[in-house]
């Protein structure tokens, strides 16, 4: 028996090791580099959803705007600090579902 588990042991040190030794871009290789806003500090930040055959980061290049999230997942769109006439561009948009500005929800 203390054999059987001290070659456990070995095994179970050993591929942990093994799995802390895989370089850091190999279990990161899925997930994009956050981009980094650009936007004056005094714009407020929108949250900008899309119909989903558009691509997000397409529909915010279009109009300048740097995200500072795209979403992909439960929503599909971006966020982004942007200025009035990209807001009224972004509303005009047959691409663009809605954009609302970023705040806090309340009553939850």
């Amino acid at each position: 028996m203390r054999i059987r588990l001290s070659r456990t042991l070995t095994v179970a040190v050993a591929v942990l090791a093994a799995v802390a030794a895989l370089p850091v871009s190999a279990a990161t290789a899925d997930v994009p580099e956050p981009v980094p806003h650009t936007a004056p500090a005094d714009h407020a930040t929108y949250i900008v959803t899309v119909r989903e055959d558009a691509d997000p980061a397409a529909v915010a290049e279009r109009v300048g705007a740097t995200p500072v999230h795209v979403y992909r997942t439960v929503l599909h769109g971006f966020s982004a600090r942007l200025s009035p006439a990209q807001v009224e561009a972004l509303r005009e948009m047959q691409d663009v579902e809605s954009v609302e500005e970023d705040g806090r929800a309340i009553g939850f």
